[in-house]
């Protein structure tokens, strides 16, 4: 179905016959008025070129309203745009946008993934450009990985290596293997953890890709891939590992390693194998300190399952501090850089998104996300957590109240509030099913016209399913197309939907005695994820520490007081 036009223009329709600018010139015949006709040719070509000239001129003037938006036929047309006119020269804009600003390599086949330069068209352009930093280290990155990843030959030796019984110095490549653990949004939170800490650190991220997450996201790095070939010779990886003893805080609470930063590399093993689900233990969590950093510096594989947003311990590594600082100078978009660099969604899962945001989203002026999850605790029962959700959007403004004044709404001789959707991501239905009813049956104060929609609602979470985690995944990025976002507390979808919208949501608090508190949210002190399970520990004192308080652009989160997360 052709999309229509956003901006409210029909394509004229083109004559087949067309009459030449200038008529012949013939002598006047007895009864006519001489050369009117021709004269009445030069003034139309006059007119005609005057208006193409006043065009131009309006163009270059950055004349349009006040945001960026997309026509139905894929047009970018930024309403923002005024000043400098080389600077918005439309190819340098457009491939600006299409690199995100240089975030993204240029060297990939656009219809194999079309997510990758697509995307750019369905959201606002970012003003949190990548630092010029941060893009030279990811094409540095890409061809580390390019060099070093499976079936290279290098990897082969690297492999031959690791069924070896120690690391071996100075190896060129050495590994960051990723293993799934948990539901999407925590993946695409442990990917991302584990690629920084690969870019850190000099090393090759490899991620295991198993039959429920086959087919959801599109090789980032061009040339090569990011997944673990199968014949990989350690086995079993995707299995909680928290009692083995193959785990680093096992290993070290064993005293099977020696992390002496003097220690032979002859002591160190092949690999070791990092165990950071929310669930873990003190030994553990000695990875998050430097001594032990030293050490992991000369294992050539390092394999990781984890659950959590790992990134703000990383800002507390002195060896790393400069780096960071280059890479990240707002300390708030960590997560918004490199999920929007990681994560493109395949050409299947993208089809989902954009039918769903054309059929739904793409005519409305206004798009708010309400993301609503709920947990086993604290408990809430779903009166009072719709209760809450309604409160939060009511209170902010976000959404408008009604009344039952049906009379002052029917004697409006037209309408001239703004369309505004809602698009409610649940596991549920009850949750959309009442906001529905709710501006179905009753007008607005506003005069404002409210849709309400909801993609799917499978009641139970299916991490195991494929197409449970594609649907998934099409709502996640549904959530990072609107304007403004409410989140549920403690949601991992939420912060990855937050985080590449570049949106400071507000988010749900805790009820209290299974009642919605008051205030019912509280806005996100930024759009960086929480770090739900910190290291209360201090290495070097061996005493324990609040993590929140140590540095000024760490601080705890708004869902989850033990937690932390970066600000700036």
């Amino acid at each position: 179905m052709e999309a229509k036009r956003s901006d409210g223009h029909e394509k004229p329709s083109s004559s087949t016959e067309e009459a030449p600018l200038v008529e012949p010139k013939k002598a006047a015949e007895p009864g006519r008025r001489g050369y009117g006709g021709g004269r009445w040719c030069y003034v139309i070509l006059a007119t005609f070129l005057l208006s193409l000239t006043l065009l131009y001129l309006l163009s270059r003037s950055g004349w349009a309203s006040s945001q960026a938006w997309i026509q139905g036929d894929g047009v970018v047309v930024d309403k923002d745009n005024k000043g400098n006119e080389d600077a918005s020269s439309p190819s340098i804009d457009a491939r600006k946008h299409k690199l995100l600003g240089g975030l993204l390599s240029p060297d990939f086949d656009e219809q194999s993934c079309v997510s990758r330069y697509k995307s750019a068209l369905y959201r606002k352009a970012s003003p949190l450009l990548p630092s010029s930093y941060l893009s030279a280290r990811l094409r540095k990155y890409e061809a580390l990985h390019k060099k070093c990843g499976p079936n290279t030959t290098l990897y082969k030796k690297s492999v031959e290596q690791l069924k070896s019984n120690h690391s071996v110095e100075n190896l060129e490549c050495n590994y960051m293997v990723w293993t799934p653990y948990n539901g999407l949004g925590n993946r695409m939170l442990t990917i991302a953890s584990a690629f920084l800490y690969a870019l850190l650190t000099n090393r090759v991220l490899l991620i295991q890709v198993t039959d429920e997450s086959h087919d959801l996201f599109c090789e980032p790095f061009p040339g090569t891939s990011w997944v673990l070939p199968s014949d990989f010779p350690i086995k079993d990886m995707s299995s909680n590992h928290r009692n083995s003893p193959v785990t680093y805080g096992n290993m070290i609470k064993n005293k099977v390693i020696n992390l002496s930063a003097n220690s032979s590399v002859e002591s160190v093993p092949p690999y070791v194998y990092i165990y950071l689900v929310d669930d873990y233990k003190h030994f553990d969590g000695l990875f998050f300190c430097e001594e032990e950093q030293l050490f992991l510096n000369k294992v050539n594989w390092i394999v990781l399952q984890s659950d959590i947003y790992l990134v703000p311990s990383f800002f507390l590594w002195t060896q790393y501090k400069d780096e960071l600082q280059q890479l990240f100078p707002a300390k708030d978009t960590v997560f918004h850089h490199l999920g929007r660099y990681l994560f493109h969604p395949t050409n299947s899962v993208w089809a989902l998104i954009t039918r769903y945001y054309e059929s739904y989203l793409a005519q409305a002026e206004e798009r708010i996300g309400l993301q609503i999850r709920t947990f086993n605790w604290p408990r809430i029962s779903f009166e009072e957590f719709y209760k809450q959700v309604i409160s939060c959007s009511l209170r902010e403004k976000l959404l408008p109240n009604i009344t039952d004044d049906e009379q002052s709404y029917l004697s409006r001789s037209s309408n001239t509030g703004k369309p505004k959707a809602v698009l409610v991501v649940s596991l549920y239905g009850r949750y959309y099913e009442q906001i529905k009813s709710m501006y179905y049956d009753h007008p607005t104060t506003t005069g404002e016209i409210i849709s309400v929609f909801q993609p799917t609602h499978a009641e139970q979470q299916h991490t195991e399913k494929r197409d449970h985690n594609q649907k998934a995944l099409a709502e996640i990025y549904l959530l990072s197309l609107v304007d403004v976002l409410v989140t549920s507390s403690f949601s991992t979808f939420g912060y990855v939907g937050q985080s590449l919208g570049g949106l400071r949501p507000w988010v749900l608090l805790w009820p209290q005695n299974e009642k919605a508190p008051d205030p019912p949210c509280g806005r996100a002190l930024s759009m960086e994820p929480c770090f739900l399970n910190p290291f209360y520990f201090d290495c070097k004192s061996k005493k324990e520490i609040d993590p929140g308080s140590l540095v000024r652009y760490i601080r705890h989160c708004e869902d989850r007081v033990s937690g932390v997360k970066l600000v700036d």
